[in-house]
């Protein structure tokens, strides 16, 4: 076996029994990557500069194929409703498996880092059978110093092979395809897939398991910091404006996708962004725009024109097409991923009934209440076979990736929010005047101008009414916004069909909170929204 590049000598492959493989590639820089995945026909590159790969058949997370090793040491401590167990010895079984399809492989290692904070961090070996992969993933986290690479430690170690398909009644999961995360051990092993986001989605779920044990709270969101050291935290689910809203020029941008908040402030677990690509605009996000037109950047399963220039409106492949680049590639991101703790936090909805406020302040047990909910709504056409409004709940605004029964993350982020005197907002990005198919979406000048006033504190001076519905509280006025606006019954011109979307939707909040019942104080219950009899 031929080992080329930076190492620990002492902390090869070795440790984890790969010993048969042709030749192994550590931390190989972004030039040296691109001539391995070009030269194999793995990718092309833009006329930009961005190499620009394809997923095949899957061109997002394999939810469903995603396992967590059952032993002794994380039963007690897993919410195994939300996550599939797989049996230790099938884990050993695909590991075995794994290990042997490695033999005459050429495998690419970046030795990287997830978590900014140094007393919060994880040491994270990825060993990829792909050079676009490798360079994805040292996109991502957080690359270390060459000269530190010499004493690099994994603790955690990520095997990726797509090519590798696993065999459901030997393996123990579902179809060919897999993710089988051991918590004990911290090995990750990946099989069947090509998209990339797994990797960097199962550091986020080791360190969603690690922290809260550190008094640590792992958050699926966006932050950024104003020019006073004013930190905020974004919290939404796709579709919301998460990246969008928290790239603001008069703000430093910390990360776009996952946080920690700990004793010292927040900090970025990733030295990256992986945003998404379908319909990008210069003009709309010309931050963003930029990455996709240089050297370095990954390109997943975006068409390039006649002249080898990205089509970000062609969508024949997926509507999730993504870009990969390291945070430095945008102008006003943060060269420490950290700041101080949050003076406001954001929950993101795109609320498609056109039921909620663009804008309204939360108690700490009302804040506690949405994080759990996680709410969103996908419209028509989003997906297949979706033909009006449908809500969706994601409790801590990422389930899938949460290890831990999400009353934990909740209790832990009150504590927090309660420690440090946090302002915490809920923001429509979705629909008013209608739900979707007849209002309009939220004027993103509007969502903007709240957003402002929320981050420079001038909004905590303004008059507020109570929601009838929701209970939070809601500005009556605010200067640059259309005062109507701000109450969603007086934008729609059939107040009945409006009471009925507003009770439908409550009743949607309540039955997904039933799960949550003895988890949480009364005063989170109490959150909740109410049934109204429809106005006359």
């Amino acid at each position: 076996m031929k080992a080329h590049g930076v190492f620990n000598t002492a902390q090869g492959l070795e440790r984890n029994g790969i010993a048969g493989a042709s030749a192994v590639y550590y931390n190989l820089s972004e030039p040296q990557l691109y001539e391995y995945a070009l030269s194999r026909g793995e990718a092309e590159m833009a006329a930009g500069g961005a190499l620009v790969a394809r997923t095949g058949e899957h061109t997002g997370r394999s939810a469903k194929d995603k396992f967590v090793v059952r032993d002794g040491n994380v039963e007690d401590h897993i919410w195994w409703d939300n996550n599939k167990p797989m049996a230790p010895d099938a884990f050993e079984r695909l590991y075995t498996d794994m290990l042997a399809t490695t033999n005459g492989m050429d495998l690419f290692v970046q030795d990287l880092t997830g978590g900014a904070d140094a007393d919060h961090a994880i040491n994270v070996r990825v060993v990829a059978e792909k050079a676009w992969h490798s360079l994805f993933i040292r996109n991502l986290l957080i690359r270390p110093e060459r000269a530190a690479l010499k004493d690099f430690v994994p603790q955690m170690t990520i095997i990726d092979l797509p090519s590798f398909k696993a065999d459901p009644k030997k393996h123990g999961c579902r179809t060919e395809t897999v993710i089988a995360v051991d918590l004990t051990r911290m090995i990750v092993l990946i099989g069947g897939t090509s998209y990339a986001g797994e990797m960097k989605k199962s550091v986020f779920t080791a360190l969603n398991y690690l922290l809260p044990g550190q008094g640590v709270m792992p958050m699926h969101c966006s932050a950024n910091v104003g020019p006073d050291g004013d930190a905020a935290v974004f919290f939404g689910l796709s579709g919301t404006g998460k990246t969008t809203l928290s790239a603001d020029p008069e703000r430093t941008l910390i990360g776009d996708d996952e946080h920690g908040w700990g004793p010292d402030g927040i900090f970025n677990f990733e030295g990256g962004c992986y945003a998404k690509t379908i319909r990008l605009s210069e003009e709309a996000e010309p931050e963003i725009y930029a990455t996709t037109q240089r050297f370095g950047t990954v390109l997943e399963n975006v068409i390039l024109d006649g002249e080898r220039k990205p089509d970000f409106d062609n969508g024949s492949l997926t509507e999730n097409t993504r870009c990969a680049y390291p945070l430095h590639f945008i102008p006003n991101a943060s060269d420490t991923g950290k700041a101080g703790h949050p003076a406001n936090i954001i929950m993101l909805t795109a609320d498609a009934f056109g039921v909620m406020p663009p804008i309204a302040k939360l108690t700490s047990a009302q804040a506690m209440y949405h994080f759990l909910s996680g709410y969103t709504a996908k419209v028509a056409g989003t997906e297949k076979g979706v033909t009006e409004p449908e809500a969706t709940f994601s409790t801590c605004f990422g389930a899938p990736f949460m290890p831990r029964h999400p009353s934990e993350y909740g209790n832990l982020l009150r504590e927090l929010i309660a420690e440090h005197g946090v302002n915490c907002w809920l923001v429509n990005t979705g629909w008013t005047g209608g739900a979707y198919g007849v209002g309009q979406r939220m004027p993103i000048k509007a969502t903007r101008a709240l957003l402002r006033a929320a981050l420079d504190g001038s909004l905590n001076a303004a008059e507020f009414r109570t929601d009838p519905n929701f209970g939070f509280a809601v500005p009556v006025a605010v200067d640059g916004v259309d005062t109507s606006i701000l109450d969603p019954r007086s934008t729609w011109a059939d107040k009945a069909a409006y009471d009925a979307q507003a009770t439908r939707l409550s009743s949607m909040f309540r039955d997904n909170f039933d799960k949550f019942e003895g988890h949480v104080d009364l005063d989170v219950m109490d959150a909740a929204p109410v049934f109204l009899e429809a106005a006359e």
